[in-house]
């Protein structure tokens, strides 16, 4: 019966134990956690001590011995043994609470423990003595009962406050949870004021830099206002007395402005005046472009100068006595040649040649003098009038050397074509003040062996093809394919296209010349005027060319290459000179297309234009022959009348 009891009870006395439950804190609020367990711990300790009482045992068992209860109806105690009953404390048990709760002796007052020493004072009982140990065991079950009741209640409490404990837990965590996201916040905040904190100290440094600069600023300029001060006292001074000044000067004022309304209606008067002078002028002008022309005209479109070059230094000792000019008459040349007899070699009276053109430079004649004579015929290209120019004679006779000048050229010595291009452009400066602009283009060309070259380009491209063309079917004007056409506004760009010119040009060595130009050279500027006030518009073309060296074959001694250049040069002279005997007929027919150079020359040769011939000759007697022919040939060109010339004006 014993066993049986015992088992029973062990059964009914096992008290319900709370699961264990690890506490997981993160690392970066386990410190911050500990502080607030601790404190908490604390509170809850002093408020548990305050309600669990001590368990005490009645001081007294009662010696009534009332009826058993029914085994079934008693707690199971847990049983260690067959002699204890253990209690087990959980692990989660509130810090404060007395040991003697929880353990399997609870704390008892001293007349509570009274009947145990009595009980264990009695003698065990004998086996046979059943009903004794009923009632020892009733006894002892009793006590346990109460035992059991009181650990019960405890139990309940324990489990009340560790559910307290795991909602504070909890708040706990969340609230560490919410200060971890505000201290990251916080943080973030403080990073970001620590950056402001550094931009307003760079702020900072850079205003009191600026500050001690305004400083330094402000004290200058109080020192200057100081000056000023005194600057505005001395001024007020002088203020007051120009006022006094202004006040006389009112006066006079008034007097000046009746002067300025006579003025303003004398200018009045003088602006019609100046109006009705300005169309006077241009009345004026064009009258003198009419009597200019007029006066070219009464001289002949077509007009021949005869230039004889003087004798060179190395020519001193030969014979140059054939050549006399009348004293009473400047356009008259005369060649003398003695004739001998076949048979005796008697001599005879000199024969002479008389020849009249429209001026005769004798050698001592100067580059300036001779220009004068052509100004107002390069006068007359500015007005709108083709004008062409050339230079026709025998190799060394001088012709490169009037066009041109020489090698070492100085300012008596310049040519016709620098001379007449520095005309241009003075007198074009000149006619701005009466309202006119022009533009000038120029180009530079040579016909060797009736080929076009280019002499403005230094290293020619022999793929291209130069041809002589008409700008379009309704206009006579012609052109020249790939050539180069140079627009100018200075006579220093045009000297430089005539150095890079004249060291293009073909020349060679000949039994007369040793520098013998063998080609011609044509340097054509074209001239375009503009007059908006007048709505008047010029357009002409200057032709200066300084031709081949004219001489018969007998005498050039040519061959080769140099007999080739000399029947060139022949047959395009020949063809000059049919074109103008035409021209002179008023035949229907121009051969200009017999020769490039009368092709190319075509409109400045016409009767729409104004021509002049220099006819070069040599002082000396062993060139009689070529000089009689050349002025011959020139005395042709000068009987020649090409009718009236027209100004290409629209």
């Amino acid at each position: 019966m014993d066993n049986s009891t015992d088992k029973k009870a062990q059964v009914a006395s096992r008290l319900p134990v709370p699961p264990k439950r690890k506490r997981v804190l993160s690392d970066e609020n386990q410190e911050q956690m500990q502080r607030v367990t601790k404190e908490k711990g604390k509170r809850l300790r002093s408020s548990l001590e305050a309600e669990l009482p001590t368990v005490r045992v009645a001081a007294s068992i009662a010696t009534s011995r009332p009826r058993a209860a029914p085994i079934a109806a008693l707690p199971k105690p847990q049983v260690i043994g067959r002699q204890s009953l253990a209690v087990i404390r959980p692990k989660n048990s509130i810090p404060g609470v007395t040991s003697a709760a929880f353990s399997g002796k609870p704390k008892v007052s001293a007349s509570a423990t009274q009947p145990a020493a009595i009980s264990g004072d009695k003698k065990k009982r004998a086996a046979w003595d059943l009903k004794g140990q009923v009632s020892d065991m009733r006894d002892k079950v009793t006590n346990y009962k109460g035992k059991v009741q009181n650990l019960s209640g405890e139990n309940v409490r324990l489990q009340n406050s560790k559910d307290k404990l795991l909602r504070d837990v909890e708040m706990l965590t969340s609230e560490n949870t919410k200060l971890s996201k505000e201290r990251c916040t916080l943080e973030s905040q403080l990073q970001e004021v620590r950056q402001q904190v550094s931009a307003l100290e760079r702020e900072v440094a850079r205003l009191t830099e600026l500050c001690q600069r305004q400083e330094h600023t402000l004290s200058s300029q109080s020192i200057s206002i100081e000056e000023l001060q005194g600057a505005n006292t001395s001024l007020t001074k002088q203020l007051l007395d120009k006022d006094v000044k202004l006040v006389c000067v009112s006066g006079e004022n008034t007097s000046l402005k009746h002067t300025v309304k006579e003025q303003t209606d004398e200018i009045a008067a003088l602006t019609v005046s100046v109006a009705e002078k300005d169309t006077e002028v241009h009345n004026l002008d064009t009258e003198r472009r009419r009597l200019h022309n007029l006066v070219q005209e009464l001289k002949g479109n077509i007009r021949v100068f005869c230039r004889v070059r003087p004798t060179l230094t190395q020519e001193k000792e030969l014979p140059a006595g054939h050549i006399s000019y009348p004293s009473n008459d400047d356009k008259a040349v005369v060649l003398s040649k003695m004739e001998e007899s076949h048979v005796g070699r008697e001599k005879k009276d000199a024969v002479k040649y008389d020849f009249n053109f429209d001026c005769v430079f004798p050698p001592s004649c100067s580059q300036e003098s001779v220009f004068e004579e052509i100004s107002l015929l390069v006068q007359s290209a500015l007005d709108g009038y083709p004008v062409c120019i050339f230079a026709y004679g025998q190799t060394g006779s001088g012709k490169t050397y009037t066009m041109e000048g020489p090698e070492d050229i100085t300012d008596d010595t310049i040519g016709m074509i620098p001379r007449a291009i520095g005309q241009i452009f003075s007198s074009a400066e000149e006619l701005k003040a009466k309202g006119w602009q022009f533009t000038f283009t120029a180009s530079f060309l040579e016909i060797y062996n009736e080929t076009l070259r280019d002499l403005l380009i230094n290293r020619p491209d022999k793929k291209l093809e130069y041809e002589i063309r008409k700008v379009n079917s309704s206009n006579s004007q012609l052109y020249v394919t790939n050539l180069r056409y140079v627009e100018v506004s200075s006579v220093e760009e045009v000297h430089d296209l005539l150095r890079i010119a004249k060291a293009n040009r073909s020349v060679a060595k000949t039994a007369i010349n040793d520098r013998s130009s063998r080609s011609h050279s044509v340097f054509q500027l074209r001239i375009e005027g503009e007059n908006k006030q007048r709505d008047l518009k010029t357009s002409s073309v200057l032709s200066l060319i300084d031709l081949a060296g004219s001489e018969r074959l007998d005498r050039s001694l040519s061959s080769g290459d140099r007999l080739k250049e000399t029947q060139c040069i022949n047959t395009s002279l020949s063809t000059l000179g049919m074109v103008i005997t035409s021209l002179c007929n008023k035949d229907s027919h121009i051969p200009y297309r017999n020769s490039k150079l009368t092709y190319l020359l075509q409109n400045s040769l016409g009767g729409n234009a104004k021509v002049l011939m220099f006819v070069n000759i040599s002082p000396l007697e062993e060139n009689f022959a070529e000089s009689l022919n050349s002025l011959r040939f020139a005395s042709k060109v000068n009987e020649c009348v090409i009718g009236t010339a027209r100004a290409n004006r629209k």
